[in-house]
């Protein structure tokens, strides 16, 4: 399979080994076209590398010709031998190859932009595949460029291994022939001796910049993730007036990217002018020997031509592998970290004979559920409890006892260490992701929108809902009214994670999207916390006629919101500490009742204090008002 996870990492890979993991995407299986695409390539390849030996051919005997020497040339055909179609055949030939060779570049580029887009597609998918854990240490603004360069790094893999190193390969063994063949063992020793040093120049000066690169990438990449942390902060920056402090540290990171970059284009010119050393002293030597040899009478200056136009033409490969290696390498750094993020293996899986949840009433139980971030933080400690078919049940409790917890096990973004959770008699952990989390809508206490229309965000919750549906989703939610009012209605963008919507706009949105998802279980983790008493209100309405008739589990904090629930359970440091309805537990005269006073006198002084701000407010309209 084509899509397999890949288990390399950059730091023990090499250009064969990368070229073999490759394969399958370069010659995929189910892509018959992009196989034939790879054959006439090759064709066009080997094609391309016989007539460039022939360029030089046709040179010397150009040469020779002119030089009065014409029956040194005995191999072509007698209107050929004349000076002026020689030079004429030189130019055709050196026409004909750059043909080739662009034919080639042609046919392969779209197995190599497949091979890349596969990878990237693997890599995306991967990604939703890990678990929320994951997602939660790592930064975003890192995380997206690591991916961006890697993309890049595979490109160019892809793109210097196939169609330039197999080609340079095939040059230099053509090379190596004509000189042993042609002018003897002396030639090529001395061509084997100034290529191996070259080669081995350049892959050690290579691996030195290498490490200069990395530092550079990481620099890059701490630039991006604090730019990208600091603008989705934007308004914490303004309220607290540090823009002079994110600048300072982003020009930090940029200041260390700048003299990395520096010692990368510095390190560079060392390279080619260790490379030009090496190969002018070989050049150097093989030209000697030729003119020597022509003046002995052993050979024409048609062949001391020859010997220089064939240097001159392997000079070109020779730089080429230097560069290829480098960009290779340098790939290969691009995309270790890519390689690491497709190593890294989901937390969460389905088994191999899980089956699709079938929900017939809904009904949920958590029984003796224990489970921990950390293992020396237990967060959850043998809880146990149910919410019936149908039913509202309630979690509430002081911040840290556990209660979102709960709503993330409940979806499976993470497995219990002991104990279980069902639906229907079904445990999560036997059925597939995908069939739990359909069932399950979720309205959470901070909504994050994708930055596009608000149609697309309210038809997240089912794609392939009608514009009829989406209308009657948002009349549920209450919020149609405000949609019809804006400028551009459903096609109004929302902005990044939906700023340009207030809270409860947002809130709205998310609630209709939950609508039109239309899913059996319900899910309130905190959905009203973060809003003033008034939009608590209106979107509580509107969440009761949602939950309605739906096995609903609500996280809150504000226990005003839970005082209809079929049951509240108290949470405390992870256990249950109190469970019944609001008169219950307010009877009790427990843990329940006390946070029930203390929210009651908040939310009184907060009453009186809106009340003295609008006497405050009418006595000065008063005071400004003109005497009848």
């Amino acid at each position: 399979m084509a899509d397999k996870k890949r288990t390399v990492s950059a730091d023990d890979s090499n250009p064969l080994r990368t070229l073999a993991n490759l394969w399958p995407y370069m010659w995929p299986a189910e892509r018959r076209d992009l196989k034939m695409r790879v054959v006439w390539a090759s064709v066009f390849l080997v094609a391309a590398k016989l007539m460039l030996l022939l360029v030089p051919y046709f040179f010397k005997w150009a040469t020779d010709a002119l030089n009065g020497k014409a029956d040194a040339v005995n191999i072509l055909p007698a209107f050929l031998l004349g000076a002026a179609m020689l030079v004429v055949g030189y130019n055709v030939i050196r026409i004909a190859q750059a043909g080739l060779n662009q034919l080639r570049d042609a046919l392969f580029a779209s197995v190599g932009q497949y091979a890349v887009r596969r990878l990237a597609s693997l890599t995306f998918i991967h990604m939703h595949q890990l678990s929320l854990r994951f997602h939660l240490e790592r930064k975003t603004g890192g995380l997206s460029r690591i991916i961006e360069r890697g993309t890049k790094g595979i490109e160019t893999i892809v793109r210097f291994t196939i169609l330039n190193s197999i080609p340079t390969l095939f040059e230099f063994i053509l090379t190596a022939v004509v000189f042993l063949i042609g002018y003897g063992f002396s030639y090529l020793l001395v061509t084997a001796v100034t290529v191996a040093a070259y080669i081995w120049f350049t892959i050690k000066a290579s691996d030195w910049r290498i490490n200069i690169r990395r530092q550079m990438n990481d620099s890059d990449t701490d630039a991006n993730t604090k730019a990208i942390d600091s603008l989705l902060n934007f308004e914490t920056v303004k309220y607290f007036g540090n823009e002079e402090m994110e600048s300072r540290r982003f020009d930090s990171s940029m200041e260390r990217y700048e003299k990395a970059a520096t010692q990368v284009w510095t390190s560079l010119g060392w390279l080619n002018f260790g490379q030009a050393v090496i190969f002018g002293l070989g050049m150097a030597v093989m030209m000697v020997m030729s003119a020597l040899a022509v003046q002995r009478g052993e050979q024409t200056v048609g062949d001391f031509v020859f010997v220089n136009a064939m240097l001159m033409q392997l000079s070109v490969p020779l730089n080429f592998i230097g560069f290829v290696y480098r960009e290779i390498r340098q790939g290969l750094t691009d995309i270790e970290q890519m390689f690491d993020l497709l190593n890294v293996d989901p937390e969460i899986v389905d088994k191999p004979e899980a089956k699709p949840l079938a929900v017939d009433k809904g009904a949920i139980v958590f029984k003796d559920v224990q489970f921990a971030y950390d293992p020396d933080r237990p967060i959850l400690k043998g809880i146990s409890f149910e919410v019936p078919a149908g039913k509202t049940v309630a979690v509430v409790g002081p911040s840290g006892a556990g209660k979102s917890t709960i709503s993330r096990l409940l979806y499976r973004f993470y497995d219990v260490q002991s104990g279980s959770i069902t639906i229907d008699g079904q445990d999560v952990r036997d059925v597939t992701q995908q069939s739990l989390r359909a069932v399950i809508g979720m309205v959470p206490q901070d909504t994050v929108l994708f930055n596009d229309t608000v149609a697309y965000n309210i038809r997240y919750g089912r794609t392939d809902a009608t514009d009829a549906e989406i209308e009657q989703a948002t009349e549920v939610a209450q919020i149609s009214h405000f949609i019809h009012d804006l400028p551009q209605g459903f096609k109004t963008m929302v902005g990044e994670r939906g700023l340009k919507l207030s809270g409860g706009e947002k809130q709205r949105v998310a609630i209709a999207r939950t609508v039109l998802k239309a899913p059996p279980i319900l899910i309130l983790d905190e959905a009203t916390s973060a809003l003033d008493t008034t939009t608590e209100q209106d979107i509580q309405a509107a969440l009761d006629i949602v939950s309605k008739n739906r096995t609903t589990l609500v996280i809150a904090h504000r226990l005003s919101t839970v005082v209809t629930a079929d049951e509240i359970i108290v949470l405390k440091a992870g256990q249950i500490a109190e469970r019944g309805t609001h008169q219950d537990l307010l009877s009790q005269n427990g843990l329940y009742a006390s946070m029930w006073n203390r929210q009651l006198e908040a939310t009184q002084a907060e009453e009186n204090l809106r009340k003295v701000r609008e006497s405050d407010a009418e006595g000065v309209v008063l005071r400004k008002a003109p005497a009848n």
